[in-house]
């Protein structure tokens, strides 16, 4: 594992252990940030602990054209059972992403450093989110990366406070990426509810030639 200095350079990904730790230390700054997530690197540590950055083999992906939806989320659909917006209350949704309860977690890796560095993200354009609303309220949202220039959207968080809605926001979101030609979604790791939309593993070299080859 490396140790970073303040020098903004990453040790390729291929250097990463088993579980995918590629390096510690450095910071959260804007420009460390975005030469990570150009590279297939992204930060995920717990409050106490250094910066922690991981290139995970394999990596989970979704190709906006394998999006699933199910019949049950069709009719949510089809109901406009909920609102979607973009980009409305970022740091409304980063802090409900990290307050959520989830299991096998004791605490979050959204602490207060990164929430501040993903706000200026957001303020320089890099960060997004989704947000959802029922009655005027927002139940539901997620937040993440968009690589414009490699046409790659990297997931972060989500989080949800009423059933379905932040995969309503998922789905709408994918679909948005489409219509913009977006052809990447970064997924990072394996979940059940992810393979459920559609989202699948590649092997960390055919990711990270996906998102070179997208410039």
């Amino acid at each position: 594992m490396y140790k970073l200095t303040k020098d903004i350079i990453f040790p390729h990904p291929k250097f990463a252990d088993e579980k995918g730790l590629l390096a510690f230390g450095g910071d959260l700054s804007l420009e460390r940030l975005k030469v990570a997530y150009e590279n297939g690197i992204f930060p995920w540590y717990e409050e106490g602990q250094p910066i922690l950055w991981w290139s995970p083999d394999p990596r989970m992906v979704l190709f906006p054209e394998n999006l699933k939806i199910s019949k049950s989320m069709k009719k949510l659909f089809k109901e406009k059972a909920f609102k979607v917006t973009y980009n409305e209350d970022f740091e409304y949704v980063i802090r409900q992403c990290a307050n959520i309860n989830r299991e096998r977690q004791d605490g979050t890796w959204i602490t207060e450093d990164m929430i501040e560095s993903y706000i200026k993200l957001h303020e320089a354009g890099l960060a997004k989110s989704v947000e959802v609303w029922k009655d005027d309220k927002i139940v539901g949202g997620l937040y993440g990366i968009l690589l414009k220039d490699k046409n790659a959207f990297c997931g972060e968080s989500m989080f949800t406070q009423v059933d379905n809605a932040s995969k309503y926001g998922f789905i709408t979101l994918v679909k948005n990426m489409a219509k913009n030609g977006i052809s990447l979604i970064d997924c990072q790791v394996y979940t059940k509810h992810l393979e459920s939309l559609g989202a699948e593993e590649i092997s960390r070299h055919n990711f990270l030639t996906l998102l070179h080859s997208k410039v």
